[in-house]
């Protein structure tokens, strides 16, 4: 059997059991042709050469998962085949990478690829957010503590921003309220009004960037979105790195997709391997019992690649047909296993007091 194996420098059809090459198709000798072809190839295309040596043998084994049209994949170690051989040096090689190198970073980025930077950036906004959250929150209630009981997040910061002092803020909320707090100098309510000020702007921006995630999800993965929603379908093509390599996950990866840590803790400890990772947040897992959510994310996962898949490749919208069928697996997971299954009991054997000894 023949076995089809694409290296930088040509194409080559050997056999698989003595090595022989038995035809060849080499790349041309301009570094800056070699460097396309290259390009092609990682944008997972398939050569012309590679079609033609593959149409010369009624079945071949193929060295690569890209070229599963043309033959099976199989692994097979082509480091015997040496390009000084046939005609191409190291310069030439190091001129094609650089040349490949320059035209894979200057083609357009797919927009799904700025969920990932997105979603990163909304992570960093809530961070911050929450610590100015909590510096504010500090501060200011030493002179009004009683206010972090009526207002809550953003409305507590726009309240000092726009007032300051909690006599101000007492008559906008309508309340007579008698605090217990300190009294502050004014270049000290004028600070916090000032870091008040900065946090309802981080508060706002979080929201300008939820609404761009929103978008670009909504285009870039409509069957992901209408399967799980917008923000949990950007959170998962994040974790993943893009929307094509999503794609190409097994499904108990995509179930586990920011449970790392958790998977690394079970692997080097052997506590108990985690069940569901960022995909808990969908209602359907977090809401339904323990006993159920580790089926339930199963099963979501894999409607959940289904989708995906579709994205990816561009097919026609399936995602209602998705949730449907997601839904009717949920309610038969909760038919089946109404109850939390029962614990096996332990035959514990009886312990020997402790410092009695056996009598001979």
């Amino acid at each position: 059997m023949a076995v089809l194996v694409t290296k930088w420098f040509g194409v080559f059809l050997i056999d698989e059991k003595n090595g022989r090459v038995i035809d060849k198709r080499l790349m041309p000798g301009n570094p800056d042709l070699i460097a396309e072809k290259l390009a092609s190839l990682q944008r997972g295309s398939i050569l012309e050469e590679e079609k033609e040596l593959a149409g010369k043998m009624p079945k071949i084994y193929v060295s690569s998962a890209r070229q599963s049209e043309l033959g099976k994949p199989m692994f097979y170690d082509s480091s015997n085949l040496d390009p000084k051989s046939f005609g191409f040096s190291e310069d030439v090689m190091h001129r094609a990478m650089l040349g490949l190198g320059k035209l894979r970073t200057s083609e357009p980025v797919p927009r799904d690829r700025n969920l990932v930077h997105a979603i990163r950036g909304l992570d960093d906004l809530i961070e911050s957010a929450n610590l100015l959250n909590e510096r504010l929150h500090e501060w200011y209630g030493m002179h009004f503590p009683e206010l972090s009981d009526i207002a809550k997040d953003d409305r507590y910061a726009m309240l000092i921003a726009e007032y300051g002092d909690r006599e101000s803020i007492a008559k906008e909320l309508g309340q007579d309220i008698t605090s217990i707090g300190a009294d502050f100098d004014d270049d000290d309510l004028k600070e916090m009004m000032g870091l008040a000020d900065t946090l309802i702007r981080l508060y706002e921006e979080k929201e300008r960037m939820e609404d761009y995630i929103k978008e670009i999800a909504s285009a870039a993965a409509p069957n992901m979105c209408a399967l799980i929603e917008a923000p949990l379908s950007a959170r998962l093509i994040s974790l993943a790195g893009g929307l094509e390599r999503l794609s190409t996950l097994p499904s108990s990866t995509v179930q586990l997709l920011g449970a790392e840590k958790a998977m690394f803790r079970h692997l080097r400890s052997g506590k108990r391997p985690p069940k569901h990772g960022v995909i808990y947040q969908h209602p359907d897992v977090h809401r339904s019992p323990y006993w159920q959510r580790g089926k339930i994310a199963r099963a979501l996962a894999g409607k959940v690649l289904i989708a995906a898949k579709i994205d990816a490749n561009k097919g026609e919208f399936r995602g209602d047909i998705l949730k449907e069928e997601f839904g009717s697996r949920v309610n038969d997971i909760r038919e089946r296993y109404p109850e939390a299954p029962k614990k096996p009991q332990s035959q514990s054997t009886p312990k020997k007091k402790r410092g009695s000894r056996s009598r001979r």
